[in-house]
This record gives structure tokens, C-alpha cells and sequence, in this order.
């Protein structure tokens, strides 16, 4: 079943392949250029799944998580972070701020997708 999904990301090649991709397994997709953008657009019509960047913008991807899981309306939509921040800890501080998964970058476009959908399917549980 396609999803729709936002997709808050500031660069824009990560930007365009990220959707590229998603729209390529038949997903729809929604973006924002900066954690701001993204809440705005999650509150106004709220969407399947999210995935964010950490360092964006305006409101960075820990504090979009934590703004996600606090608004009773939001708080039920997979949000996954991919982001370049993959040291020792940075997985479990994406978990403890908000998000349901954790996709490092550079993404694999083999198998992107697929980690996004299966993030999906566990939460959806």
C-alpha cells in the first residue's frame, strides 16, 4: 500500500534522491526544506511517515521529534531520522529524542526503501 510521505531534508541532492526513490516503489511524497517547514506541513495535513534530517534549519531534527511526539494528533506517524550523524551513540539519541528509526547517510539506495517501509510495518503494530 503506497504511503505519503514528508520528507524534511535541506540538501537537495539527499533531497532528490530520497524522493526519487521513494516515488520509484509508488509512495507519494511531501517536502520541507527546514524543521519548521515540516512541523507546519506535518500539523496541516499529517501524513503516513516522516523522515528527517538532524541538522536542518530553523528547528533542528531532535527538536522536531520531540515537538512530533508530544502533539497527540502527530505523535501515532513513524518518524524516522537519516542523517550523516552516525557515531558510536547517535543511533540511540534519534531513538531517545522521538524517532521510530534511524537510517544513516549516505542512504543505500538498494535497500533505502525498504528499511523506510519495514520502520513503517513495526510501528504500524
Amino acid at each position: 500500500m503506497p504511503l505519503r510521505i514528508l520528507v524534511i531534508e535541506d540538501n537537495a541532492a539527499n533531497l532528490e534522491l530520497m524522493t526519487y526513490l521513494l516515488k520509484a516503489f509508488g509512495h507519494k511524497t511531501v517536502v520541507a526544506r527546514d524543521g519548521e517547514q515540516g512541523l507546519d506541513e506535518a500539523r496541516r495535513d499529517p501524513p503516513d511517515a516522516i523522515i528527517s534530517d538532524i541538522q536542518l534549519p530553523k528547528l533542528n531534527g531532535y527538536e522536531l521529534a520531540a515537538q512530533l511526539k508530544k502533539d497527540p494528533f502527530l505523535s501515532h506517524i513513524p518518524a524516522i531520522a537519516v542523517t550523516a550523524f552516525a557515531m558510536a551513540g547517535d543511533r540511540e539519541r534519534a531513538l531517545s529524542a522521538g524517532f521510530d528509526g534511524y537510517i544513516p547517510k549516505p542512504i543505500e539506495p538498494e535497500s533505502f526503501v525498504h528499511e523506510v517501509e519495514a520502520i513503517c510495518k513495526m510501528e504500524a503494530k
